[in-house]
């Protein structure tokens, strides 16, 4: 056996993800939000980048020639001494670049077209929309209680059920089993009896039946505010909330030995009772969806236009271009120049690439799902990712990222621009039909059946089918539970 060294060359390819392309990747999946939040940042810290809105310069160009640049935003192509030192990369980091030249061919990269510089008073949100934080649970119950006069041995104990509240203004304790008030008063040092009349002070408080253990106790408590707790109302609450749930009125007359009419009446109170006293401060303040891209019909055929409002349009600074030009920068300061400068060109091209593929796969769907955008959801078509990849010639990883929380404003509504991808689902003669469409048939016949008499999942079925549509009656109830409809058995209405 003998050892020997040899040379020899091997030639092969493999991506390389440098981080520019890493960050255009990155910006083609942000949502609308998060891509201000991000150009916000950069703007922070590259001072090459500045926003045309806010630092136009009136040494380089008249408003005119600003307002023109907006409308017609150039395609944002590098010049060959940018691409040669894209293709060089690392290797090639040091060296210079001809930037003037590339100053001169673009010396204004727009992301978007400026916002309104100004807002009229009545356009303002009013002085209630300022608040810093919505009123809590805890604190709108504080508030009450300060009302009265309690000692601080009775504050103490108030104190602790309040924080032992949950979202719905149920009083638990997580992980004690027993009751949490005999927890809450061996913490305050005080009796049951002193805990459980501070607990009762908290139950009638608004809103009525908060602090209750259990859904029977919060129902008995607005039921006895009511005057109806030792009533049928009651009996329902204590003993029957399982046969009321199942909506088995018929069970529930016999038991109680009353008329089906004496139940119905009681059921009408109970369904006016609250079962969850805290929700209406526990909400989340509401997200509010602004489209990327519209779609409006003109004549008959369709526009699509992408939202520029509110995202900042982007350039090179002024100041830093001029110094360039001169040659004021040398050294270290050279560097940083042109790195910044690098990275800002980078930015501004990539949005410009995630714009311009919004637009393309936007315009993809538009023409695959034609009948959607004339009548409606129960129109939608089977589509997937390979489809629009192929139409606009780009990798369906692509478009998937791009759909990724981005919606569409349509004549039928604002949609997610997934939404418009569904899988398939036969139909009678041949031909498909989206599993949206589907649902959308199924909320329609729901929405149309009797509440007396309401349909079955298989009675679903033989109605879906004389519309074309074969479906089995589990995929029925599957879908009928992902549109949060309730069993036949628990639609059915008695009054």
């Amino acid at each position: 056996m003998s050892l020997e060294l040899k040379q020899s060359l091997k030639l092969s390819q493999q991506l390389v993800m440098t981080p520019q392309l890493q960050q255009a990747i990155k910006l083609l999946q942000l949502s609308r939000m998060e891509l201000v939040e991000l150009v916000h940042e950069e703007m922070e810290q590259n001072p090459l980048l500045e926003d045309v809105e806010g630092q136009e310069s009136q040494e380089d160009k008249s408003p005119g020639e600003a307002s023109l640049e907006a409308d017609t935003m150039p395609t944002p192509e590098a010049p060959e001494a940018a691409k040669t030192e894209e293709v060089k990369g690392e290797e090639g980091a040091n060296k210079d670049i001809d930037w003037e030249q590339y100053l001169e061919s673009y010396q204004t990269l727009g992301t978007t077209a400026p916002s309104n510089k100004g807002s009229a008073a009545e356009d303002l949100p009013s002085y209630e929309a300022t608040l810093t934080r919505a009123t809590t649970l805890f604190d709108h119950l504080v508030w009450q209680l300060r009302m009265g006069k309690l000692t601080p041995e009775e504050e103490k104990v108030a104190m602790l059920i309040l924080g032992s509240l949950d979202d719905d203004g149920y009083f638990k304790i997580d992980g004690f089993r027993g009751d949490p008030l005999i927890r809450v008063a061996q913490e305050a040092g005080v009796t049951i009896n002193c805990a459980e009349t501070i607990l009762k002070r908290i139950q009638h408080l608004d809103p009525i039946g908060v602090g209750a253990r259990d859904l029977q106790e919060c129902l008995l408590i607005q039921a006895r505010q009511l005057g109806a707790e030792e009533g049928i109302v009651g009996a329902i609450i204590k003993r029957h909330l399982r046969l009321l749930e199942a909506k088995n009125l018929p069970a529930i007359a016999r038991e109680l030995h009353v008329t089906l009419e004496e139940v119905i009446a009681a059921m009408k109170v109970i369904a006016n009772l609250e079962p969850k006293p805290g929700r209406n401060f526990a909400g989340e303040d509401p997200q509010y969806i602004t489209p990327d891209v519209y779609v409006y019909k003109v004549g008959d055929k369709y526009m699509t236009v992408l939202n520029d409002d509110g995202l900042s349009k982007l350039r090179i600074s002024s100041t830093y271009r001029n110094a360039l030009r001169a040659g004021m920068s040398s050294g270290k300061a050279k560097e940083f120049i042109q790195e910044k400068m690098r990275s800002a060109v980078w930015l501004i091209r990539s949005i410009h690439q995630r714009q311009r593929t919004i637009f393309k796969v936007t315009e993809s769907i538009v023409k695959f799902q034609r009948d959607f955008f004339d009548k409606g959801v129960a129109h939608l078509k089977p589509l997937i990712l390979r489809d629009v990849a192929e139409d606009i010639g780009m990798h369906e990883s692509t478009v998937s990222r791009v759909t990724t929380n981005k919606y569409v404003h349509t004549p039928q509504g604002i949609y997610e621009l997934k939404y418009f991808f569904n899988s398939s689902i036969g139909c009678t003669g041949g031909d498909e039909i989206a599993s949206e469409a589907v649902k959308s048939h199924i909320k329609s016949i729901v929405a149309q059946e009797d509440g007396k008499t309401p349909y079955s999942d298989q009675r679903i079925v033989e109605l879906l089918k004389a519309r074309g549509i074969e479906i089995a009656r589990r995929t029925v109830a599957k879908y009928r539970e992902m549109l949060g409809i309730l069993p036949s058995s628990k639609r059915k209405s008695y009054y």
